[in-house]
């Protein structure tokens, strides 16, 4: 299930980056945490794989623009039949059914009804004298009073970052909303429209929405100390304000209690019903990245490459996204630990290049890089043929993406040698499709590599298909994991492709069952494919991502844990399990089945791959509902030419009317257990 986080108009870039960091913290691996757009939210089908819809701190005025009608009421129907809502200051305004901000200031006001209403009455603020827009001159460590028959494991005080939230105005006055905390320091805006003695100042409350649940704050909880000291001064931020608010907010947080931020925001999620991480672990901080090469020479001249045309001084290379700092074997020693409150996105990346030789075992523990070559080098020997995808590799127990260090650093994009690969063991700022960024645990096994297709070859041999070839790719590494064809066993992997280029596997509960796509939900996704292509020169310079789950245990499923499954079908058989997926493996077997469909898909296009895609497909015969056209039609295959997904339009009872229909694996969005093939909206 996914915690969808809102940031689009209206957020702030630090609201969302705090948001989504510390809801990763909290939920991470049990909910995938991403980005949405107001695009996503309004027209694409998110409600059915969501737990949590999160509205983060900046304006809610924009909010109002993006959502007020359709989106509103789409919002309110999730919440009210099951779904769960969090608004965190700005999001509280908007959550609420009246927004009364900075009232009677000519410059500042903003005061209306809002369309969700999950708290029935108004919201108002500022809370506190000070707020100014884009400014932390305002900011304050605000003192919170835990309502401890709601919360008794959490300690009766704690401290909220706050920056311009309201006050819940007569909260204790509705059946409908439970107080979570009060503000206990005294308000300059009243809490109460009734003449009470001392009015409830209600901070943070709980929202009873039909089968679903609000939680609405005027404080941050979610914003974390350590990463606020590292915050950049974009949009006119003062950074001197800045930390002298968090120098407060961390000397009362330790008077009161270390974390007891972080104790409060863990059992808000547990109050809405979320499975929470027992302990809350930071996001792991940056590690040396290791540069190895089967082929020391091509290492030598690429690193010629960048001295020569991008400048390397003392080591130190500025990349267009990233700055990195090469090491040789001499200098290891001298190698920098990652400030701890660093942005990692913005932190030096330690390259120690190793031309003639590997890093020991004890360097790489979760990869082991002699393993990964001799599973290569098999390969290479195998089938006589020496291959460049994968042959040269840089590796990161700890980094941010692999796409990004590769694409977003374009002027060292075109030395970059055909085939290099970037792989981690965990990525702290992964991208998926659409601008999600999440971080992936360990157990995941994440990979980019230069791809590069002549522009003169694009007509025989389209862009577009490098996504469908990768794919296939990771299936045939899967299912042939052992090298020595399906005899082995593994070939029984129910895992299959998923158009256009995510690959999903069968549930365990499942196997060895017989099951099809009406069977409820039997497939999981367990791979996928980001392609992002640049013109240099006379290439089009393409970068390959694809990232499967190998042994995790959450959000979804895994490899190994499937092979679990089959294992228990295969010793009921009277048949011997099968080892489990390692990383270096199978991250060889995906190269060299990768650079193997490469070079034929350059000579002949994905013609000759047609027949193994529909064999490893879920779609041949599928009857979906097209959204646009509003028609029923079955799935007949894809263009040899463009990769469109072909399907012709039945009747009621699924005879064929000759209407037929070409879709864009680019355009659509295809929810397959619900039948539905959708147009995306950008």
């Amino acid at each position: 299930m996914n915690v969808l986080v809102y940031s689009g108009p209206g957020t702030t870039t630090d609201s969302v980056k705090h948001c989504l960091e510390s809801l990763r913290r909290h939920l991470s691996p049990h909910y995938a945490v991403i980005s949405v757009t107001s695009a996503i939210l309004t027209k694409e089908p998110w409600e059915a794989k969501t737990a949590l819809l999160v509205f983060p701190g900046g304006a809610d005025l924009p909010f109002c623009r993006e959502f007020n009608g359709a989106g509103t009421m789409r919002i309110k129907k999730y919440v009210r039949q099951g779904g769960l809502f969090a608004g965190f200051c700005a999001g509280g305004y908007f959550g609420s059914a009246r927004c009364e901000f900075e009232v009677g200031n000519l410059l500042m006001e903003v005061s209306g009804p809002r369309e969700l209403g999950f708290f029935p009455g108004t919201c108002r603020g500022a809370a506190f004298k000070g707020f100014v827009y884009a400014s932390e001159s305002g900011a304050r460590a605000a003192e919170l009073v835990v309502n401890q028959a709601a919360f008794p494991e959490v300690v009766e005080n704690c401290v909220n970052y706050y920056n311009g939230g309201g006050v819940f105005v007569d909260a204790d006055k509705y059946d409908s909303v439970d107080i979570l905390a009060e503000y206990a320091e005294e308000l300059d805006v009243a809490s109460s429209d009734g003449p009470a003695a001392r009015a409830c100042q209600a901070a943070v409350v709980l929202c009873k929405v039909g089968s679903g649940l609000a939680l609405l704050t005027g404080s941050h909880p979610e914003f974390i100390p350590e990463l606020m000291k590292g915050e950049s001064s974009d949009g006119g931020v003062d950074l001197a304000c800045l930390r002298e608010s968090v120098c407060r907010l961390a000397s009362i947080s330790t008077r009161l209690g270390e974390s007891n931020y972080s104790l409060f925001l863990n059992a808000c999620l547990q109050k809405l019903g979320l499975k929470v991480n027992d302990s809350v672990t930071p996001i792991p901080r940056l590690t040396p990245l290791f540069l190895t090469s089967a082929k020391p020479a091509v290492l030598v001249k690429f690193l010629h490459g960048i001295r020569e045309e991008v400048g390397m001084d003392d080591g130190i290379v500025l990349g267009t996204n990233d700055t990195f700092r090469f090491h040789y074997s001499e200098s290891f020693t001298q190698i920098a630990k990652q400030d701890e409150y660093e942005d990692p996105d913005t932190a030096i990346k330690e390259v120690q290049v190793y031309k003639n030789a590997l890093p020991g075992y004890k360097s790489t523990p979760f990869f082991n890089l002699e393993a990964y070559y001799s599973h290569l080098l098999h390969h290479w020997e195998k089938f006589g043929s020496v291959g460049d995808f994968g042959s040269t590799l840089m590796y990161g127990e700890v980094l941010t993406s692999t796409s990004t260090m590769l694409d977003k650093n374009f002027n060292l994009l075109k030395l970059f040698p055909d085939g290099f690969t970037i792989t981690g063991t965990t990525q702290v700022s992964g991208r998926g499709r659409g601008g999600n960024v999440w971080v992936n645990p360990p157990g995941v096994l994440a990979s980019s590599v230069v791809v590069r297709i002549p522009l003169s070859g694009a007509k025989t041999s389209p862009v577009v298909f490098i996504q469908y070839v990768s794919s296939l790719a990771m299936v045939e590494a899967v299912r042939n994991y052992a090298g020595d064809g399906p005899s082995t066993g593994y070939a029984e992997m129910p895992i299959r492709i998923k158009w256009p280029n995510d690959v999903y596997i069968l549930k365990p509960e499942f196997v060895g069952k017989t099951v099809s796509l009406d069977s409820g939900d039997p497939y999981a996704k367990i791979c996928g494919t980001m392609v992002n292509a640049n013109v240099i020169g006379t290439d089009y310079t393409l970068v390959v991502g694809c990232g499967i789950n190998v042994a995790n245990a959450a959000p979804t499923t895994s490899l190994n844990i499937v092979l679990d499954a089959l294992n228990s079908v295969r010793i009921a058989r009277g048949e011997l399990p099968l080892p489990p997926y390692g990383m270096e493996r199978l991250l060889a077997g995906y190269m060299f089945q990768f650079e193997t469909m490469y070079r034929e898909f350059l000579r002949f296009g994905f013609r000759p791959f047609l027949d193994l895609y529909y064999q490893r497909w879920l779609h041949s015969g599928h009857v979906v509902n097209l959204e646009e056209h509003r028609a029923r039609a079955r799935i007949t295959g894809i263009s040899s030419d463009w990769g469109m997904l072909l399907a012709e339009e039945v009747d009621e009872e699924g005879r064929a009317t000759g209407v037929r229909f070409e879709l864009q694996p680019d355009g659509n969005s295809f929810d397959m257990f619900r039948g539905l093939i959708s147009k995306k909206n950008r």
